[in-house]
This record gives structure tokens, C-alpha cells and sequence, in this order.
């Protein structure tokens, strides 16, 4: 099976490089690797020589980080692929990532999701890590403390964007994400929703593995806020419930926006 690995990015570009050293160490290296460029820092410099990597214009008008637009230019760059891995950029891959979401394509099918634990801020140093130091200094999620073994995701809302892989057709017949969500929020959860709908098995295994690198954040994320609420909109529009509820009544309490789930009412202030 030809297997691409599928990455989306705007800036960090010491993040792409780990990520692709990741990739070139796999015990089953990909077919392809494409990067999807959503604007900014051009990433080609990232790019090492003598690697199978596509860089790919994503980017859009409307908003810096298209991400349901960018993941699909992504599979898109990957035309001939049977297996489609998807990582976002802050991801370290184990040695035997590739290898084993193929595997798991190939026999069982379904939408994938592997284990990403989470790394301190400088953690690693360099490109000349172990996978055993990562191991050390990482930790899990609070909320996807791993499966102790391959086990079926019973709440499609719980798919998470971070890394997944799935064969290509079936991406190709959920449409691939929904570009109605415009930049950042909801996008994943519709998609784990609509994947769920197709009949698409969804599984978490505690293979797979990922590190996932530092970066500054925010919680709520109050930078994409107008994106989260038209985003939030065109969900509830489609599903009849409020997604990112926790991110929601964090912005109302901040009085960022009027949030009444009970009276359907959702406005940025």
C-alpha cells in the first residue's frame, strides 16, 4: 500500500524540522510526505534534501490557519496514496509510526487515532534525539491518558486532529473536512461526527506514538475566538448542539461573548 504522510503549517519551522527527521527515521519510511503551507515563513528551508516532500500552497484570504481547506490541499498533494497518516506539525513520530497506523489500515480499516503525549518547553534541545529521552520527559494528556490496547472510540466527539490515519477512499468519500468551518475550531469534531455517520469505525491505540512539542498557548484560545464562534454556529447548524462548550463559556465568563445555549443564542461581543 503507498502510504503519505500529511502535514499542515505556518511558521515553526524547528517543529517541521523534528517532525520530518521523525519521518526520516521510520522503520517504514512514507511514499510521500506533503506540507501543507498555510502562509507565512516559506517551510522549504525545513525540508532536508533526498526526502519525498511536497510543499503545497494552502493558503487563504479569509484567515491564517485554514485548517479543514489545508488538510484537504494536503490529501489532495497525496494523489495516489491508499494510506492517508495526518500529523499536525508539533508532532514528533516514533520510529514505527507509519508502520504501524498502515497496518492497522490495511487489516482492520476504520479512522485511527494514535498516542501523543506532550513535551515541556525545551524538550528536545536539538535533532539529535531518542525516542527513550522523549519518553522521559513526556507525559500524557490529562484527557487521553493512552488505551491499554487497540479499542474502539464509542464517542465520535472525542476524535482528535493531532495525528490519525485512514485509508484514502474512505477520506475521499466523507468529502474529506468541511471547508463551511473556516480557520480554527470544530472542524475535527465534525469530521469524528460525519465519520461516525459513514459508518467508519473510529479506534484510539496506544501505538502509533507522538511527542508533541511546546509551543505558546492560550486556554480558552482567545485569539481564534471569532473564528470558534462562526465555526461553532455552522456546527450547531448541522448537529443541533453547541460544540466547544468549555472554550464557549470560558469567553462568556471573560465577557468576550453572550453564550445562552438555551436560548440558541451564541454572539461575539
Amino acid at each position: 500500500m503507498t502510504v503519505a504522510v500529511c502535514t499542515i503549517v505556518r511558521g515553526r519551522q524547528t517543529h517541521l524540522r523534528r517532525l520530518l527527521e521523525g519521518l526520516r527515521r521510520q522503520t517504514s519510511p512514507p511514499d510521500h510526505v506533503v506540507v501543507a503551507w498555510m502562509g507565512g515563513p516559506d517551510p522549504c528551508p525545513a525540508v532536508p534534501t533526498g526526502m519525498p516532500v511536497a510543499v503545497v500552497d494552502a493558503a487563504d484570504p479569509r484567515t491564517p490557519l485554514p485548517l479543514a481547506a489545508a488538510r484537504n490541499v494536503a490529501r489532495r498533494g497525496a494523489a495516489d496514496a491508499d494510506v492517508l497518516v495526518f500529523l499536525d506539525v508539533d508532532v514528533i513520530p516514533s520510529t514505527t509510526l507509519v508502520a504501524d497506523y498502515t497496518r492497522r489500515c490495511r487489516t482492520t480499516g476504520g479512522l485511527w487515532s494514535g498516542q501523543v503525549d506532550y513535551l515541556p518547553e525545551g524538550v528536545p534541545a536539538g535533532h539529535a534525539w531518542t525516542e527513550a529521552q522523549l519518553d522521559v520527559a513526556a507525559a500524557p494528556h490529562p484527557a487521553r491518558t493512552p488505551p491499554p490496547a487497540d479499542t474502539r472510540l464509542e464517542n465520535p466527539d472525542l476524535f482528535w486532529s493531532l495525528s490519525f490515519a485512514m485509508r484514502a477512499v474512505d477520506y475521499d468519500r466523507l468529502g474529506g473536512f468541511d471547508e463551511a468551518f473556516v480557520g480554527y475550531g470544530g472542524e475535527d469534531t465534525d469530521f469524528g461526527r460525519r465519520a461516525d455517520a459513514a459508518g467508519l469505525t473510529l479506534w484510539r491505540t496506544p501505538a502509533a506514538r507522538g511527542w508533541h512539542q511546546h509551543h505558546e498557548s492560550t486556554s480558552p484560545p482567545v485569539q481564534h475566538v471569532h473564528d470558534i464562534v462562526g465555526n461553532a454556529h455552522t456546527f450547531h447548524r448541522r448537529w443541533g448542539e453547541w460544540p466547544m462548550r468549555g472554550w464557549l463559556e470560558a469567553f462568556h465568563d471573560q465577557e468576550r461573548v453572550l453564550f445562552r445555549p438555551e436560548d440558541g443564542i451564541l454572539e461575539a461581543r
